[in-house]
């Protein structure tokens, strides 16, 4: 079973251990499962603290990396195997990876291969039970995201994201951003033009002013361009001069314009939500108290149902988006994890007609 999705998260040096223990805290709800902490073959530890973690990475991180091994606790009590690691500068200029980094030790703890549906006596739908499967993820990646991100109200993170991919992409190419201040929205699309058309690492830069990082668009020739996908067989482009117009958008008209893309969705997920949400309310009362269903087998209301290649296509071309403004005045940009952002924006940027 292949690992993911991948969780990235940017913070200065100097705040990387308060960030990294304050994640792993509200990762762990728990604390009767261990965590195995190791910096390099002669500095580890095996304990139920993360206060002592925390210890060991003060007395040794600069000098070498982190990573600790433990189980988080998502929805409905649903626990995964996790890894979450810290970086220091010099291996993000030797190879970036994170700052932070985390994984899960198998994707279909995020996006399970199969579920328990009760189908009734309805007809079966690719399309509905695909919608079903937008929701099971996207309640776990938002969440995930946002105790890596945003444990505390001390914005160490300004930024962050997720995706199916080990590498930090392009903010438009994730399935998830998250940002501190909303304000600085536009900081996926600069960060993605520098990614895709200068070829940085998203994590050498994400941590940039706003400002600098106009600068180094602006440097780009007029008129320059990058391809994106934008779902099965299709593709767009985002050029130089769309980046700068969206940089000069006051900020709230950019949330506006992605918030009504997002309320949108398409007519074939449209069409299929109201079988979806029949399917859910059938299933509800034979759901456990961890979420998962009663058994399976004859007599059982509950049905197997296992995702294919069908629920895969449909989830790529037409899963839905949301945005969610935080009290604490961030933003989060989520999809499914089989999708990118890149259709949200490319919408929410036509609204605004800053397309070129």
């Amino acid at each position: 079973m292949r690992e993911g999705p991948f969780f990235f998260a940017w913070c200065d040096e100097a705040q990387r251990v308060d960030a990294f223990g304050a994640a792993l805290s509200a990762l762990i709800k728990e604390p009767q499962y261990g965590i195995r902490a190791i910096m390099d073959r002669d500095t580890e530890c095996n304990t139920t603290s993360v206060d002592e973690v925390v210890s060991m990475l003060r007395a040794h991180f600069g000098r070498t990396d982190a990573e600790a091994y433990f189980v988080a606790s998502l929805s409905y009590e649903h626990f995964v195997h996790c890894i979450l690691r810290c970086f220091t500068d010099r291996s993000e200029r030797l190879k970036p990876m994170g700052p932070i980094h985390m994984h899960a030790r198998e994707i279909e703890d995020f996006c399970p291969m199969h579920m328990d549906l009760a189908l009734g006596r309805g007809p079966r739908s690719v399309q509905a039970e695909a919608v079903l499967a937008w929701h099971m993820a996207l309640e776990d990646i938002d969440d995930v995201l946002l105790r890596l991100c945003a444990p505390d109200a001390s914005g160490r993170v300004p930024t962050g994201g997720c995706t199916t991919a080990r590498t930090w992409l392009a903010p438009v190419a994730l399935c998830a951003t998250y940002n501190a201040d909303a304000r600085d929205i536009a900081r996926d699309l600069a960060l993605s033009w520098l990614c895709l058309h200068d070829t940085e690492r998203v994590s050498r830069i994400a941590g940039l002013p706003l400002e600098a990082l106009r600068a180094r668009v602006e440097a780009a020739p007029p008129g320059a361009c990058v391809a994106l996908r934008h779902s099965s067989g299709h593709s767009s482009s985002l050029s130089r001069e769309t980046v700068l117009k969206a940089l000069a958008t006051p900020p709230s008209a950019l949330l506006e314009a992605l918030e009504a893309a997002a309320e949108v969705p398409d007519g074939a997920w449209r069409a299929a939500e109201p079988r979806a949400r029949e399917i859910y309310e059938r299933t509800l009362p034979f759901r456990r108290r961890d979420g998962q269903g009663t058994e399976t087998g004859n007599g059982s209301p509950l049905s197997q149902v296992e995702i294919t290649l069908d629920h895969f296509e449909f989830l790529v071309d037409h899963a839905r988006f949301h945005v969610r403004r935080l009290p604490s005045g961030g933003v989060v940009l989520a999809t499914h994890p089989y999708r990118t952002l890149w259709p949200l924006w490319a919408d929410a940027l036509l609204r605004l007609g800053l397309m070129s």
